[in-house]
């Protein structure tokens, strides 16, 4: 990691407002925590009653922060995305059916260590999505359903896991999330705090992580985090803006950002401040550089709400609405 990525991380995992996730597009676990939850510290991480996460650093990996258009009107995103080149993320060969791990004795509490552990074969060779028991009638229906991919019809290992909800661990080269909270029915919705989804119809996608969020050629992301959004609370409701939390992410935004980014931004807030006319820059150059335009101009209305050439830019850009459609906005707590 960069000299500068790590305390980031690091000063996160001590902050209850931070969230985070590991996984895919489709396959993801998350993990947060309330401000008033018992928190036991481990090395790398802490463990809750609901779930827990380690993370280790690395020399080899590159933090990067990103900013995307949100579904909300006059909101983006935000977050963090800890990457390695593919060629270190490599765990192993990629796992397309559902597999014996054996038990898991890296497990992030002493107690779970016994219990055994399945990769659920989604196929990804940079993270392995898993589930843990040692109930032995689900061991049974998890055995039963080796071999076979999870969302083969009549395999019993994808019903069971539902049914019973066991631990879900998530792993990366240089992370771990472990979830200890139900799986919802599938009417239901995802409890707070830590969770996780498992989506057919988005894996088929195959992304590593969303078109939202712009990594540079040959990083795969091994860890997501969501430092605290100036417009929402951790559960993701919408907040008054506040002005430290925002100028807290620009500050890492300019240490880990896009250069693409952060140059269209630039210069959006500098036509901004001398009240130029909205096509006095450049008309954006690819779809990174015109989400930094838009993230901009929404930025700027907390952030320089009475600045009079404000409506005009917002009014020749918002109208443009070309941001795709699978986001992270799942993740509570990034806006």
């Amino acid at each position: 990691m960069t000299h500068s990525g790590f305390p980031i991380l690091a000063r996160g995992l001590g902050d209850a407002g931070w969230a985070w996730a590991l996984g895919v597009l489709g396959g993801i676990g998350e993990f947060s925590r309330a401000p008033w939850e018992s928190v036991q510290r481990i090395p790398g991480g802490m463990v809750t009653a609901r779930g827990a996460i380690a993370l280790r650093d690395d020399p080899r990996a590159v933090l990067v922060a990103h900013e995307a258009l949100s579904r909300r009107p006059g909101h983006w995103q935000q977050g963090l995305s800890l990457c390695l080149e593919a060629r270190d993320a490599h765990l192993g060969e990629a796992c397309e059916v559902v597999s014996e791990l054996g038990p898991d004795t890296q497990a992030l509490r002493p107690r779970d260590e016994a219990a055994i552990l399945f990769d659920m074969g989604l196929g990804f060779s940079h993270m392995r999505a898993c589930v843990r028991t040692a109930n032995p009638a689900l061991l049974a229906q998890l055995r039963a359903g080796c071999g076979r991919p999870l969302f083969d019809h009549g395999n019993p290992a994808g019903a069971a896991i539902v049914a019973a909800s066991p631990h879900r661990v998530f792993l990366s080269a240089l992370a771990r999330i472990e979830v200890y909270q139900p799986i919802p029915p599938p009417d239901g919705r995802s409890p707070e705090g830590p969770h996780s989804h498992i989506l057919p119809t988005l894996l088929r996608s195959r992304r590593t992580h969303a078109a939202t969020i712009h990594l540079p050629a040959g990083l795969v992301p091994v860890l997501e985090a969501f430092p605290p959004h100036p417009l929402s609370d951790l559960l993701g409701n919408a907040a008054p803006f506040d002005a430290a939390r925002h100028k807290a992410f620009q500050s890492i935004m300019l240490a880990h950002g896009s250069a693409a980014a952060l140059a269209e931004k630039r210069g959006v807030l500098a036509a901004l401040k001398a009240r130029l006319p909205p096509h006095a820059l450049a008309e954006p150059d690819g779809r990174e550089s015109r989400a930094a335009r838009r993230v901009a101009l929404r930025q700027a209305g907390h952030s320089m709400p009475r600045n009079q050439a404000l409506p005009a830019w917002r009014a020749a850009w918002e109208k443009h609405e070309d941001e795709p459609a699978e986001t992270t906005e799942s993740v509570p707590g990034h806006g």
